[in-house]
Formats: C-alpha cells, structure tokens, sequence
C-alpha cells in the first residue's frame, strides 16, 4: 500500500496565508485533508484571501480567513479563539508570518530592531502560547516555525533579521521540552523560495533569466524551492510519520549550505 499523508479532519491555523510559502502551506494542508484558519495582513476581500480560500476549497475543505496584526497581542487572542470555535479545535499551527529586515548591524535603528523581533519571533511565541490550551487537548498537537536558513548561515547585511530567525531554534526546543509529549514543535529553514515577491525581484534586473539561473546555481540541486514543497513539508511534519521529530530545526536550503564557499573557477 502507498505511503500517504494523511491528515483528514485535522483543524490547522496558519498565519500568513494571503500570498508566498502561506498559500503553499494552505494549499498542502488541505490537500492532505485539514481544514484550516488563516490571517494575513490584507483585508477580507482582497485578492490573497480570496486566493486562500479558493486553494482550500479547491481540496474540498473548510477555509476561515481574518485580517489582523500579528504585532497585536489582542488580535492573536482573538483569531485564535475564532478559529477554536469555528473549526472545533486546533490540531496544527503554522506560524509562518514575518518580513524582511536587512539593515546591517550598522545601520540598524532602534525602531526596526524592536519591530523585527517582535513579527519575527515574538509573535510566534505569542500564538504558540495562546494556541496551547487548544492543542494541548488534541491527539498529538503541532506547532510548525517557519524560521530561515539565515538562522544558521547569513550574509553581509542581513542584520537583524537573521538575529530573529536564530531565536527560533531556541524557542521550539522549549516549547517541545516543556509542553511534549502532547505537543511536538519543530522549526523550518527554508532558503530561497520562489514567491511571487521573488519573481518581481528578479525582474528589477537588466537579465531577470540570467539572475534566474545565477541563484540556481548557487545550488546543488540548481533549483528554488516552490512554496508547494514547502508546504509538503510542513503536512510530512504535521503527520504521525513525523511522531519522533521535535525541538529542532529542519534545514530545506537545496543544499546551499554544503557549499565550503561560493567562487567561479573554485576547484580545490
């Protein structure tokens, strides 16, 4: 018999659903057979709520979308207890929502330091801890951080949003440590995912293609990631055939980091 992931009946929130690697989650959740909560900063009617719940419902499950600021303790409260009562309880969190910050550590202001830590680490925190008591009285709950290669290996640049990406790991090491074994919580890096942001950066190139494949090669497997395989993996992560992974991070970089160093004519 085929191996299958199977996750028929499972109720999953996931937060950043209106656009990139959220609407790949969504859409491989359902598939997988979750009904699913989602937030995202746009509003209710717009064309990326109305993409999530078309990707949902396309598998034939339940969507439920808000609108809401995740810098917003209240709001987290809120969605959260919405998304409780309309699905019957919550089995899986995703906590995918963040945003760029490459400032540098020079030139990093108080201001954008503060915001950073707070969508890009506080905030999963925050729903974690407001979704426990609702996974905690599931049969098996899981708690899925989207973090980022940039956890472990950076750039020129790229302070202080690695710095929040770093904390991740150390935020679901205590949450499985302390709320296991109800709860498994795992933490996901991607590296370069092709979104549509991605595709609107390369054409600010003079050979969008040649950037294209300049990036590609950087891996060996010379590909991006599609938000899809993301979202593959978060549904393996979430199913009993995860049931032994917890309070790590799962590095999916297509091999960018085996890399020793980046270098044309490199031969030694």
């Amino acid at each position: 018999m085929p191996l299958e992931i199977d996750l028929t009946g499972k109720r999953a929130m996931v937060s950043g659903v209106s656009s990139g690697i959220g609407t790949g989650i969504a859409r491989m959740l359902a598939r997988a057979g979750c009904d699913i909560s989602g937030c995202g900063l746009d509003s209710e009617d717009s064309r990326g709520a109305g993409q999530f719940r078309r990707v949902v419902e396309a598998a034939g499950r339940r969507a439920e979308y808000r609108s809401l600021d995740l810098n917003r303790p209240e709001a987290i409260e809120s969605w959260v207890q919405s998304a409780a009562d309309t699905l019957g309880g919550i089995d899986i969190l995703v906590s995918n929502a963040g945003r760029n910050f490459f400032e540098g550590v020079e030139g990093t202001k108080e201001a954008s330091w503060a915001e950073n830590l707070d969508i890009n680490l506080a905030a999963h925190w925050r729903l974690a801890q407001k979704a426990y008591p609702h996974l905690k009285e599931s049969d098996g709950g899981v708690v899925l951080v989207i973090a980022s290669n940039h956890a472990d290996y950076t750039m020129p640049g790229c302070f202080p949003y690695n710095v929040a990406k770093a904390g991740i790991k150390a935020l679901v090491q205590s949450m499985a440590i302390e709320w296991g074994p109800l709860i498994r919580a795992v933490g996901i890096a991607p590296g370069y995912v092709l979104t549509e942001a991605g595709r609107s950066w390369f054409q600010t190139f003079p050979d969008p293609a040649a950037q294209e494949a300049k990036i590609k090669a950087l891996h060996p497997v010379n590909k991006m990631a599609s938000v899809d395989e993301i979202g593959a993996l978060c549904a393996f992560l979430a199913s009993d055939h995860a049931a032994f992974i917890t309070g790590t991070m799962v590095l999916a970089d297509g091999g960018r980091s085996a890399l020793m160093q980046d270098g044309e004519g490199y031969g030694g």
